[in-house]
């Protein structure tokens, strides 16, 4: 190496140093008044130093402290970046305790303790830090593994050693004193939490823990302890109260955003927005972001904002091309702006992947009733329900499915044969019992349609279509008026814009001479009606009219 080079080497070098000491400055800043400003300058300072003097060990780790903190990097990067540190400077004690910090944190208790170790052992007389940060982990393993006598034993000595060689370790004592008495504060409070929920003492752990968040460090997370404590005892809005404080403290947790994002959707329709807001954050902090557009374009789908849902599933469909469960939501998307023809390939595609029998059934019933009602292929849609009765046997819901198809193409022994079949499924279900009940109705089996409403009205006293369905077999079949006037009443109560009950009541009326009350009635069906659109409209209008002909 020639002078000259010798020379801008030491400048470079010298520089670096300068810059390392602006990034302290700011580091120290972002500590004490935890500045977004501070954080962000000290992150482009130890980066400028690792660019200019790659060999200097101590922007390695810290770096690696604020960017971890930031959450833009996970645990793995961290300790690579402090091992990076560790390799160039086996030496710097400082390195050993940051890289024992961040294996302590992803719970590799024998490496951190290694670590520890290893920085008490190349500077023994001023060791306070490594000593208590190796009392602090053995605390931390306690909590997590079974605390054995050699842990309790090394957690005492090295907690008494620590506090002892603070007398002679002056830096520690200036700089980290406050912070060390935290992190004792911090750790007591996480055994005694710990200690309570193994004891089933919740309640407690919870008060304990809130005690924590307000007086010492890292309240994010003992919020999100105290959340995790109110998933356990079923009470989401206490836990989404939680999670969400702790967010407010470390926006950038991964593991926050998700928890946020899943009680959010999964309790709180209302909370939509704070859901997408997460998952949102999530696709610039996770690699893996497949499951993310999934997500979100089912939140999309609640908000009925289809574009975007279809956008989201098609990201999610980009990167995994296979996923049977992504195709399937698309098509859901896409059946909603009535692009059918492309909403069918992808519930094919789902079928053809076949992830789950009892899954691809209901794909299938899907494709189904999409290829009858909008494609009007019957043979392809009864071809359907057969293969998911063939994949389900016990799905009732392909049965009845199957039965509709028959009875509206008028095979109506088929149809009474599927809903039969959905019966014996799950006798349970009043909506097999009724639409059982119509097609034996369909053939003149007047007395087991009316077994079969009572059956389904039985099952469900509030269902109100089973009420209107056996009024008509009191009407036109056993012209039972008094008792179809009571069935349709009663089917009104229940459902107050029912146009068929308010069509079928004003029949009765006007056949009992009540021409007011049936005037009253068909009006009322006439206002419903587009509701359903179950009446033509012009029979209502007739009917209305015929009433004050002379």
């Amino acid at each position: 190496m020639t002078e000259k080079d010798t020379e801008k080497s030491l400048t470079t070098l010298v520089k670096a140093q300068e810059t390392l000491e602006l990034a302290r400055k700011s580091h120290e800043k972002f500590l004490v008044r935890g500045s977004q400003t501070d954080l962000e300058q000290a992150i482009d300072y130890y980066v400028d130093v690792i660019k200019n003097a790659p060999t200097l060990s101590e922007p390695y780790y810290r770096l690696a402290t604020l960017l971890w903190q930031n959450g833009q990097i996970n645990l793995d990067t961290a300790i690579e970046q402090c091992k990076s540190a560790v390799n160039l400077s086996p030496d710097n004690p400082n390195a050993r305790i940051y890289s024992g910090y961040f294996l302590e944190l992803a719970k590799q208790y024998d490496d951190a303790e290694t670590e520890f170790k290893e920085a008490i052992k190349i500077n023994p007389l001023n060791s306070a830090r490594p000593r208590i940060s190796l009392a602090a982990m053995f605390f931390e393993k306690m909590q997590n593994e079974a605390p054995s006598i050699k842990d309790i034993s090394q957690a005492l000595y090295y907690l008494l050693s620590g506090s002892a060689a603070m007398l002679f370790d002056k830096n520690t004592v200036k700089m980290l004193c406050t912070s060390l008495n935290k992190s004792f504060s911090t750790a007591g409070f996480k055994v005694m939490g710990n200690l309570l929920e193994k004891m089933n003492n919740k309640d407690l752990a919870v008060k304990t823990y809130s005690k924590a968040a307000e007086e010492v460090g890292s309240p994010d997370f003992f919020y999100q302890k105290i959340g995790d404590i109110n998933i356990q005892n079923e009470d989401p809005q206490l836990a989404y109260n939680s999670y969400k404080k702790a967010l407010e403290q470390n926006p950038n947790n991964k593991d926050l955003l998700y928890k946020v994002a899943t009680i959010a959707q999964t309790y709180f329709e209302n909370e939509t927005d704070c859901a997408i807001d997460c998952y949102t954050k999530l696709l610039e902090l996770e690699d893996n972001k497949e499951k993310i557009y999934y997500e979100l374009g089912h939140l999309y789908l609640v908000k009925k904002e289809v574009i975007n849902a279809i956008s989201a599933f098609k990201l999610a469909l980009e990167i995994n091309p296979s996923n049977p469960f992504y195709h399937n939501a698309l098509a859901y998307a896409l059946v909603d702006v009535e692009q059918f023809e492309e909403a069918a390939e992808h519930y094919q595609f789902a079928i053809n992947i076949n992830p789950n029998p009892e899954w691809t059934s209901i794909v299938c019933q899907a494709l189904g009733m999409l290829k009858f009602k909008v494609f009007d292929d019957v043979n392809s849609a009864m071809n359907l329900y057969q293969s998911a009765i063939l994949l389900d046997p016990l799905s009732e819901e392909a049965h009845i499915g199957l039965g509709d198809i028959f009875e509206e193409e008028g095979d109506t022994d088929s149809a009474i044969k599927a809903y039969c079949d959905a019966i014996t499924i799950n006798p349970k279900n009043p909506k097999s019992y009724n639409k059982c009940a119509l097609a034996l109705w369909q053939k003149d089996y007047i007395e087991e349609a009316i077994i079969a409403y009572h059956k389904a009205i039985g099952l469900d006293p509030e269902y109100s279509a089973a009420y209107n369905n056996l009024g008509v077999i009191y009407l036109d079949g056993i012209r039972n008026l008094k008792e179809a006037k009571k069935l349709f009443s009663e089917a009104i109560r229940i459902d107050g814009e029912y146009a068929m009950a308010y069509f079928n009541l004003a029949r009765v009326e006007q056949e009992l001479g009540n021409n007011i009350e049936a005037a009253i009635n068909y009006q009322k069906a006439l206002d419903f009606n587009p509701i359903k659109n179950e009446i033509d409209r012009e029979d209502i209008v007739a009917r209305l009219h015929s009433l004050f002909e002379v």
